[in-house]
C-alpha cells in the first residue's frame, strides 16, 4: 500500500462475485496527493535526467516480473474485479505489450537531424514533462495502469496514479513489482480515493500532464478542470460500440465473435458491442447468436458486474427496453446466481431485438451485457445510424465482401474499426485511442501517440563558424 494512502480512513475492497471483502485500503487526503506530488517532484530532477537507455533497463526487469507472476496477478484482479481468470490475464498480457514498446524508446525518442542550410543544422530531443498524474477505471485493475505507468516513466516524467477506489489492490502490487525491478521508490506514487483525489490532482500545480480513462461524463469533467489549470490532459471517455451484420457474412464466425463482443467481460469494457445492426436477411445468424448467448454462464464463462448499483442500472435498461417494445429474446435478468455466490452481482447475456434508434437502450452506454439489435434493409441505413453515434470508439463489420467491409472502413465515425472483428483493439505499436465523446484531448493512449503526450519536443538550430585566428584547432 503507497506510504500516502494513511489518512482518511480504510474503505473495503469487495469481491463482486460473492460480496466478500477482500481487502480494505486507506483514502488519501489532499494533504496526502500533495505530499506524493511532492515527492515525485523531487525525484523528478533525478529520473529525468537518467538517460533513457538506463530508464528501460527497469521496464525490461518490470516485464519478466510481470511474466513470471502473472498468474497471481490474474487471481488478484480476478478478485477484485470479478472477470474470468482467462479474461484477466488477456490484459495483462496486453498491458505488457505496451511495457514492451516502452523497453524500445531508446529508439524511439531521438527525433531528427537536418542540415537546414550550409553550415547550419537542425535537431529535435523529447524532454519529459515533469509529474504526471494518471486516474484509471475499474474494469481492467492491471491493464489501463500499464497503458500509462511504462510510457509515463520510460520517457523520464515521474508518475502519480489513482487507480479506481473499487479495485486498488492491482495496482499496489503493480508499484511493489516497479520497486522489485529497480524503480526509485519515489518516481511512482499511488494515491487512493474518489471525486476528491481526481479534483486533486487535476488542480495541483505541480502536475504537468493528466491522463484519464473512465466514463465520458468524467472525463470531460476531468479535461475541462486539468486543461483550466494549465495542464495536458488526454481523457478517454466511454462508448456506444455498433456492429453491422451483412447477409453474406461468415455465419459461424460472425455469430461466435458477436456474441464475445458483447458478453466479454460481462460487457463492461468500453470496446464491447452494444448495438447490433442486423442488414436484410439474417435471421439464421441472429438466432445462432441467442443460441450461443443462452450457453454463457455466468461464474464459469462470464463474471459478475462490478457493484449491485451497476447491476441495478443495467436491469432498468432491459426493463425500460421492454416497456418501449424491444423484444427480450435471451433475458439475463433470469439468469441465477453461481453456487456459493448468492452475495455477488449477477446477471445473464441479454439480447433486445426490434430495438429503435431512438430507444434508450440504443442511445446510451450499459456497461453491462447486453445487446440490442436494430433491423436494417440497406447498408446505407446502418452507415447512418453508427455515424449518428455521439462516441467515437469502435465499430464493426462482418461481410466477406472485400469492397463492403472497404466501404464501411472509409466511411464509419469511429476511431477503431474492425472488420469480422467485434473487438478491434489496435496492437502494439499502434495506438489505441477513439474520437468524438470517447475522447477529450489530443493524442492516444499508447503508441506513438503517447510517446508524444508525454514528452515536449525541443529544437536546437546549430552554427559553428570558424574559429577566430589563433583559435585552438585540432
Amino acid at each position: 500500500m503507497s506510504a500516502q494512502a494513511t489518512a482518511a480512513g480504510a474503505h473495503p475492497v469487495i469481491n463482486p462475485a460473492d460480496g466478500s471483502e477482500i481487502g480494505r485500503v486507506n483514502w488519501s487526503t489532499p494533504a496526502d496527493v500533495d505530499a506524493a506530488v511532492k515527492k515525485a517532484a523531487a525525484e523528478f530532477k533525478s529520473w529525468g535526467r537518467t538517460p533513457v537507455k538506463e530508464r528501460v533497463q527497469v521496464l525490461f526487469r518490470f516485464k519478466q516480473i510481470l511474466e513470471d507472476n502473472i498468474q497471481e496477478l490474474a487471481e488478484l484482479c480476478t478478485a477484485e474485479n470479478g472477470k474470468t481468470l482467462g479474461e484477466s490475464k488477456a490484459g495483462i498480457l496486453k498491458g505488457i505489450e505496451v511495457v514492451e514498446y516502452a523497453t524500445s524508446l531508446p529508439q524511439l525518442l531521438p527525433g531528427g537531424y537536418l542540415e537546414v542550410s550550409r553550415g547550419v543544422s537542425c535537431r529535435m530531443v523529447r524532454d519529459p514533462l515533469g509529474v504526471a498524474a494518471g486516474i484509471t477505471p475499474f474494469n481492467f485493475p492491471v491493464m489501463v495502469p500499464l497503458w500509462m505507468i511504462p510510457l509515463a516513466l520510460g520517457c523520464g516524467n515521474t508518475l502519480v496514479l489513482k487507480p479506481s477506489e473499487i479495485v486498488p489492490l492491482s495496482a499496489i502490487r503493480l508499484r511493489e513489482h516497479l520497486l522489485e525491478a529497480g524503480l526509485p521508490a519515489d518516481a511512482f506514487q499511488l494515491v487512493h480515493g474518489a471525486r476528491e483525489v481526481v479534483e486533486s490532482l487535476a488542480d495541483h500545480p505541480d502536475i504537468q500532464a493528466l491522463s484519464f480513462v473512465g466514463s465520458s461524463r468524467v472525463a470531460e469533467l476531468v479535461y475541462n478542470r486539468g486543461g483550466a489549470n494549465g495542464k495536458r490532459v488526454l481523457a478517454l471517455g466511454g462508448a456506444k460500440n455498433h456492429l453491422v451484420l451483412l447477409p453474406d457474412a461468415d455465419p459461424e464466425l460472425a455469430a461466435q465473435n458477436i456474441t464475445a463482443s458483447y458478453t466479454g467481460c460481462a460487457g463492461q469494457r468500453c470496446m464491447a458491442a452494444s448495438v447490433l445492426i442486423a442488414v436484410g436477411e439474417v435471421q439464421p445468424m441472429l438466432d445462432r447468436v441467442a443460441e450461443l448467448s443462452r450457453q454463457i454462464e455466468p461464474g464459469v464463462t462470464m463474471g459478475p458486474i462490478i457493484t449491485p448499483k451497476a447491476l441495478e442500472r443495467i436491469r432498468s435498461y432491459i426493463d425500460t427496453a421492454e416497456e418501449q417494445g424491444a423484444d427480450v429474446v435471451v433475458d439475463g435478468r433470469a439468469a441465477g446466481q453461481p453456487s456459493g455466490c448468492e452475495g455477488g452481482n449477477w446477471i445473464g447475456a441479454t439480447i433486445l431485438d426490434n430495438v429503435t434508434p431512438d430507444m434508450t437502450v440504443a442511445c446510451d452506454e450499459i456497461f453491462g451485457p447486453v445487446l440490442s439489435v436494430i433491423r436494417v434493409d440497406t447498408l446505407e441505413q446502418a452507415i447512418e445510424i453508427e455515424n449518428g453515434n455521439p462516441y467515437g470508439n469502435a465499430a464493426a463489420v462482418y461481410t466477406r465482401n472485400g469492397a463492403l467491409a472497404k466501404e464501411c472502413a472509409e466511411r464509419f465515425a469511429a476511431s477503431m474499426i474492425g472488420i469480422n472483428i467485434g473487438v478491434p483493439v489496435p496492437r502494439e505499436p499502434l495506438s489505441f485511442g477513439g474520437r468524438g465523446s470517447s475522447r477529450f484531448g489530443y493524442g492516444d493512449i499508447t503508441g506513438a501517440g503517447a510517446v508524444e503526450f508525454w514528452t515536449q519536443a525541443r529544437k536546437i538550430t546549430e552554427r559553428w563558424g570558424e574559429p577566430p585566428d589563433g583559435g585552438w584547432k585540432f
